[in-house]
């Protein structure tokens, strides 16, 4: 929505601006078709070229994600953090053993199941799984576990900037581009000479909206999505990082109940349940 309003403030304020101190929008919008085919086409022939197909369905994507509210919410991260006390606290009464058949079958077990938010989520719950299961063989220490946590954290982290990346070079490109219709528009009118001066300065003006369409695009379109993607994907980082910090204190000998405080530590604050919701909500669930 807010990705909407701030294009339309934009262009609202570009164009408005342009026509109240007397700008003729006809050149702009006789030119407009021809130079946005120019610029665009070579926009998309440049971004198949330059990313695998993994980063082109990613960013696709991506793109769609913009324009759709964060699911990161506090009821998201209240959902998580009491799915993992119910997890450590049954660990804890019953043994780690009593949790093998919820890891290995999550979406068969009433744990999971009681919190479809994050239940449902299949990155997260694998996420989640895996390392219960290796706390569960009992064959790794925490410090390793840490290590190889941190180490698929990056990754997932460096797959998902793969398309913020893709989109800056998009950016990075656009201007160039409308530089590059910009002289093909001058080749023209050079070719015209003979025309009169009305006319060749039409011809110019049209030449002249390649290189403000590129710059437009670029830096009010392109990079303000790359931006937001680059937010999306730290947001996607951090509830990794609330189970990673979970799962440790319960592995360096914390109660379930204080493992989660850690975890709820890690969250950004704009997001984060107090103390007090995170009980109300772990003892209304139980």
């Amino acid at each position: 929505m807010f990705v909407i309003i701030g294009w339309v403030v934009v262009l609202g304020c570009v164009f408005g601006v342009f026509i109240a101190h007397g700008g003729n929008m006809g050149p702009i919008l006789k030119a407009l078709p021809w130079e946005m085919a120019m610029i665009g086409g070579a926009t998309l022939g440049a971004f198949l070229v330059n990313n695998q197909m993994t980063v082109i369905k990613a960013t696709m994507a991506g793109v769609g994600q913009c324009f759709k509210g964060s699911k990161y919410t506090k009821a998201r991260y209240l959902e998580l953090l009491a799915l993992l006390y119910d997890i450590l606290q049954k660990a804890r009464k019953e043994g780690l053993m009593s949790i093998e058949k919820d890891v290995e079958d999550p979406h068969s077990s009433p744990l999971f199941q009681k919190y479809p938010a994050v239940g449902g989520d299949h990155h997260v719950t694998e996420f989640m799984t895996d390392y219960l299961r290796m706390m569960v063989s009992g064959n790794l220490n925490a410090h390793e576990i840490e290590s190889l946590m941190d180490s698929e954290i990056e990754t997932h982290h460096h797959e998902a900037h793969a398309p913020v990346a893709a989109i800056q070079r998009i950016a990075g490109g656009l201007p160039a581009f409308g530089i590059v219709a910009a002289v093909l528009g001058v080749v023209k009118t050079m070719g015209s000479v003979g025309q009169p001066p009305a006319v060749l300065g039409a011809m110019i003006g049209s030449a002249l909206v390649g290189t403000f369409l590129g710059i437009l695009l670029a830096y009010a379109f392109a990079e303000p999505l790359a931006g937001l993607l680059e937010q999306k994907v730290e947001e996607g980082s951090k509830e990794l990082q609330c189970i990673k910090t979970t799962l440790l204190a319960s592995m360096q000998g914390y109660a379930p109940q204080v493992a989660i405080e850690f975890g709820r530590k890690v969250l950004l604050s704009t997001v984060r349940p107090s103390f007090s919701e995170l009980e109300g909500h772990v003892k209304g669930k139980k």
